[in-house]
């Protein structure tokens, strides 16, 4: 999906509305930086506010997920188009989940045979501590690189709202987790909860 274009028409859509984001968060019970963040393109409004969204801007759900008018003839291909570009997005999260996944794996098996040899083999001092260096850049870099991935597939799901909302990279850092959920701030309700990650919208 194109936020850029998507949070432009929404813009538009709400001027030619006369209503102001503070008017139109308002109306849709949420935060008026979060109207914001959609029209800068930093977000899309998650499901459960598509429909009130274009009730109050007067458009249709095929037209904000193509963030233009659509005319009669262009609908149907339209429609198609956005199931083709959410069914792409969801592909692609289940695999940046499933890299994220991997790239743990060979960072734990990494880090651990340079302890390994450091701790076990016969090697001058400096070598042992070359080793324990490699460790550590290893785990910091193999670790940073499965955070950046999860990062990017899916979302996360407020607990009180059932809003969706991708962390920032402070954001997810700070988050303490289990398997499947994470300690993080709602960016609608504003509330701290474990929210629970979801790779498809």
């Amino acid at each position: 999906m194109d936020q850029i274009k998507i949070g432009k028409f929404i813009a538009n859509m709400r001027k030619d509305q006369n209503i102001t984001q503070k008017q139109l968060a308002d109306s849709l019970s949420i935060s008026d930086k979060t109207v914001s963040k959609w029209e800068c393109g930093k977000g899309l409004p998650e499901v459960s506010l598509m429909l009130p969204l274009c009730d109050i801007l007067q458009i249709s759900i095929n037209e904000l997920l193509s963030g233009e008018r659509v005319g009669e003839c262009d609908y149907k291909s339209k429609a198609e188009e956005n199931m083709v570009k959410l069914i792409k997005e969801n592909e692609q999260n289940k695999k940046n989940m499933i890299l994220s996944i991997i790239c743990g794996i060979i960072t734990i098996i990494a880090v651990c045979a340079l302890v390994i040899i450091a701790s076990y083999v016969e090697l001058p001092v400096y070598a042992r501590i070359i080793f324990i260096g490699l460790a550590i850049v290893t785990a910091i870099v193999g670790i940073g690189a499965a955070a950046m991935l999860e990062i990017d597939a899916g979302y996360y799901e407020c607990p009180y709202c059932k809003a969706l909302f991708i962390p920032t990279v402070k954001e997810y850092i700070k988050g303490y987790h289990t398997f499947t959920k994470r300690r993080l701030t709602c960016h609608e309700c504003g509330k701290t909860g474990m929210c629970k990650h979801r790779i498809i919208r």
